[in-house]
């Protein structure tokens, strides 16, 4: 038996965690299992878009103190943390050092990249679903920068296009501050933080 009140991503997550609503039964619970063992409405337009861009979702940062998440939503804003640790290691990345003295401008703007792609799997785990992202707001970009360094800009494209490219010229386009810092956390060379409209 099939229930088509169950195929809304509100309903899978209620029986992820065994809280069924009053009224379902037991088959409405056994048949919105099963869409998720299947991986029906797993993926979100935005999530299939990010692999047509040839990129997949890394497992999301898992922040090493309770104090701190990698996002807290206020009405219909979410602020997004501070990301730039264990990425994955993908063509160009880099996980330490300073631009450009330790990481080329070209490894910088990849490690940005994949920043980006960090901040959507945190945003993932806290939203359940990346179609509920309206816009990009703002990208704060902070880079582990050589003295004298002064394209810091060059090296933040390399999240902002990606979002463009991912959301779209309106939806991607958004405010931006890129900065060079003399240190960046366990000499991470780019940490970028910032804030999304969701639906």
């Amino acid at each position: 038996r099939h229930w088509p009140e169950i195929r809304s991503h509100q309903w899978l997550w209620r029986f992820e965690r065994g809280g069924m609503a009053a009224g379902a039964g037991k088959d409405a619970a056994i048949c919105g299992m099963c869409l998720k063992q299947t991986g029906e409405h797993a993926m979100s337009e935005i999530e299939k878009r990010v692999q047509a861009m040839g990129f997949t979702l890394p497992p999301p940062f898992k922040f090493p103190n309770p104090n701190r998440t990698g996002c807290v939503q206020v009405g219909a804003i979410l602020f997004v943390s501070g990301h730039g640790r264990d990425l994955p290691p993908l063509p160009g990345v880099r996980h330490t050092g300073k631009v450009p003295a330790d990481v080329s401008i070209e490894e910088g703007y990849a490690t940005a990249r994949t920043v980006a792609l960090s901040i959507l799997a945190s945003i993932k785990q806290e939203l359940g679903d990346l179609d509920r992202i309206k816009r990009l707001v703002r990208l704060f970009g902070m880079v582990n920068a050589s003295p004298g360094f002064d394209r810091m800009p060059n090296v933040i494209d390399g999240a902002s296009d990606f979002f463009y490219e991912l959301l779209g010229p309106v939806n991607g386009k958004h405010a931006r501050t890129a900065i060079g810092v003399a240190e960046l956390p366990h000499g991470i060379p780019v940490e970028i933080n910032g804030e999304f409209e969701v639906k």
